[in-house]
């Protein structure tokens, strides 16, 4: 993996890791570098599943994208239940 590959899976794991943030209702307690982990971790494994169900498209996938996203959130459930609260 190059220095750009890494940098582009921090990038998209942000941004995924923030969709997820915004659809699970209530308030994350989690810090930043954490939704990035979920992000990143998401977008590996919904890349997986979608290869898996053979659902590879050109350019963008739509079914990638949707498949990263359902895991981020699941991630983020998981995480913010496991996570200790500020008090």
């Amino acid at each position: 993996m190059t220095i750009g590959g890494i940098i582009t899976a921090i990038i998209f794991g942000a941004i995924i890791g923030a969709i997820a943030r915004l659809l699970v209702p209530g308030r994350q307690n989690m810090p930043i570098w954490l939704t990035i982990l979920v992000g990143i971790i998401a977008a590996f494994i919904g890349t997986w599943i979608s290869h898996l169900l053979n659902l590879r498209t050109h350019g963008f996938n739509f079914w990638e994208t949707i498949f990263q996203i359902i895991v981020a959130v699941i991630g983020v459930l998981i995480v913010t239940t496991l996570w200790p609260r500020k008090t």
